[in-house]
């Protein structure tokens, strides 16, 4: 739209809203390639949003900060003013569904994306957030939209406030509870005008877990030994099985603290390197929507940091991926697993740049890594 400019990386949530709310009027807004966090410091930036937070929306009137009044505005100007261009009814129909509409849009600011934001300081944040979906999944459980019969502007708002959460914090187990929720959201982020924006999605899959067998019969309990007052009963630790692996002259701090020279301390037959490549690459067209992706595999990985180092491939104690994490960590079915052929030169070749971070690796430009360690 003509003297409309949209000051933010596309990839920010926040800007998303404006981005498809554009894309369901019919008109191309605005933005500014490159644009990077540091710009928000600049001179000239401050002095269209002195908070020197993104996005901003440059108008010929002056500048409009805060990410739902962007998108507001923008259907405002739309609805009133130019003609040729869709009215899909963002607002809603009536004065209730438009004041629904504003209901939901707050909901969506102030009891998911404040909590989902600190989901870092729980429990307070994690209950309020559940307080919220339970109240959002009752609503959604006899409803497509938040409102009316076709997509509002609140929706559009309510759904890139959840996509933090459902791609970097809730896990599935996490999300069992809410189902109209889960359905609403990849409903939604699938549309075709959401997917102009975050890329192709699909739901998480759930892990099917295999049955264990029935447990063997408990020995009967030994007697008590008595303690005196002032001794301290002793606690039994219980070792996973990677604790029990015979021990190896490699020390894994020491491994994750060298950029170059880590093969002359590389332990192979008491450590192992894979590959691990998405099975769905395809889904992967929105840099921040993948990384949030990976964010959320690196979280559930904790389990196995004491065994194991990622960087786009992954050291793990052992021969094996860890079963620890192929029980526990529903991501990793979604990746293939290759063992690294250490005596293949084109492989160490491609770890050594895995670790390096070079500006390509194999032709392709890097845009973004995280690390494990």
């Amino acid at each position: 739209m003509v003297g409309l400019k949209l000051h933010a990386n596309k990839l920010n949530k926040n800007a998303c809203k404006s981005l498809i709310a554009a894309e369901y009027v019919g008109f191309k807004l605005e933005t500014t390639p490159g644009f990077e966090l540091t710009d928000t410091i600049s001179p000239e930036y401050l002095k269209m949003n002195p908070m020197g937070k993104a996005p901003v929306l440059e108008t010929p009137e002056g500048s409009i900060s805060e990410s739902n009044a962007i998108a507001h505005y923008e259907l405002l100007l739309v609805s009133n003013t130019i003609a040729g261009l869709k009215n899909v009814g963002l607002f809603g129909s009536t004065a209730y569904e438009k004041a629904l509409v504003d209901q939901w849009i707050d909901f969506g600011s102030l009891e998911i994306d404040t909590n989902a934001l600190r989901w870092a300081y729980p429990p307070s944040s994690i209950n309020n957030l559940k307080r919220a979906l339970t109240a959002l999944n009752a609503h959604l459980a006899s409803r497509t939209y938040l409102v009316g019969e076709s997509v509002t502007l609140a929706d559009i708002v309510l759904s890139c406030n959840l996509s933090l959460p459902f791609y970097v914090a809730m896990t599935k187990e996490f999300t069992a509870d809410y189902p109209h929720v889960e359905r609403y959201f990849w409903t939604l982020i699938n549309q075709p005008n959401f997917k102009k924006v975050f890329g192709k999605n699909t739901p998480k899959k759930e892990k099917v877990k295999k049955e264990k067998p029935a447990p063997a019969p408990k020995p009967a309990p030994e007697p008590e030994t008595a303690f005196d007052d002032d001794e301290v009963a002793p606690v039994k630790k219980t070792k996973k099985a990677l604790d029990l692996l015979p021990p190896s002259p490699m020390v894994l701090d020491n491994w994750k603290r060298f950029a170059t020279g880590f093969w002359e301390m590389f332990d192979a037959e008491g450590w192992s390197l894979w590959f691990c490549d998405y099975k769905y690459n395809d889904e992967n067209q929105v840099t921040f929507v993948t990384m949030n992706k990976v964010g959320g595999f690196l979280q559930r990985m904790d389990l196995a940091r004491k065994y194991s180092f990622g960087k786009m491939f992954w050291l793990f104690r052992g021969q094996d991926v860890p079963q620890m994490v192929l029980d526990e960590v529903y991501d990793a079915e979604l990746y293939d697993w290759t063992k690294v052929d250490i005596t293949n030169e084109e492989q160490k070749t491609l770890v050594n740049a895995y670790f390096e971070e070079p500006d390509t690796i194999q032709g392709e430009v890097l845009r973004e890594a995280k690390c494990f360690k």
